[in-house]
């Protein structure tokens, strides 16, 4: 019997009442852009009332293919280092999304660090928050959740390279999302600056110097992990450009400066 991974943060994190969601999504997706093909994103995965406006601008300017790759940062500590759901599907309140599981096959025998393992997912927010983005931009798609609980810059830099290397041989599109917010309770003009040097390197397709950054600034970005696995991919993919999208804190929601998370919403092309 496959796999369905139920929704942890439905009614938490997003709704998890069908027309509630549709019509936040709609609201986050406006005004619709001129969606564009895109290599990979970085998309924050806070609670939509915090994220959801950075969040829609991003997805508001991609196409969405058929076929995405979602990496994230392991929150919960459960599960490998390098945790992939090669089958199955997962359940939003706007249906089941299935795995990809031909693609999930190639990643694992190209980087056979990769572990098979349900429980890495089981509870963590950071790739579920993006399916019901995913979901309304294209109704059917596939994917491949990948939760990294490693913060090794060689292994990050080799699964880019593997993932690189899978996704070069693809006869059709995949949309590589690093799913990620920013620094975490720091005030707003403290993150803002931390949040600026570590945006910098990622326009600059600079994975190294990103994980710098990350770790000589003291900079809370949970997500730097898929970031720079995705940037390291992408150049592998042939990709030009980085484009900054939005950028907030939750600040600008809360009116609460003193301590905030940071959000930005990143295009590679």
């Amino acid at each position: 019997m496959e796999t369905l991974r139920h929704p942890a943060v439905a009614g938490r994190f997003y709704p998890a009442e069908r027309t509630r969601l549709i019509q936040d999504l709609e609201s986050y997706l406006s005004p619709p852009e001129s969606s564009k093909a895109a290599i990979g994103c970085i998309v924050p995965h806070a609670g939509y009332i915090y994220s959801g406006p950075v969040a829609g601008a991003v997805y508001a300017s991609v196409e969405v293919p058929r076929r995405c790759v979602v990496l994230c940062p392991n929150h919960t500590g459960k599960g490998r280092p390098l945790a992939m759901m090669s089958s199955g599907a997962w359940q939003t309140p706007l249906g089941s999304v299935e795995i990809d599981s031909e693609l999930a096959a190639k990643l694992s025998k190209e980087f056979p660090l990769i572990s098979e393992d349900s429980e890495a997912h089981r509870a963590e927010h950071a790739v579920e928050v993006q399916l019901p983005f995913l979901q309304k931009k294209r109704s059917h798609l596939t994917f491949v959740p990948l939760a990294l609980g490693t913060g090794k810059f060689e292994t990050l830099e080799r699964l880019g390279e593997a993932l690189g290397k899978v996704l070069i041989n693809e006869h059709e599109p995949v949309l590589m999302i690093a799913s990620s917010d920013m620094n975490h309770y720091e005030s707003d003009a403290v993150t803002r600056v931390k949040d600026h040097k570590a945006i910098e390197r990622i326009l600059e397709f600079d994975a190294w110097g990103l994980y710098k950054v990350v770790t000589q600034h003291e900079v809370s970005m949970c997500g730097f992990g898929p970031a720079i696995a995705m940037l390291t991919a992408a150049k592998r993919l042939g990709a030009t450009s980085a484009q900054l999208i939005k950028y907030a804190t939750s600040g600008d929601v809360s009116g609460d400066r003193e301590m905030v998370v940071g959000y930005a919403g990143v295009v590679v092309r």
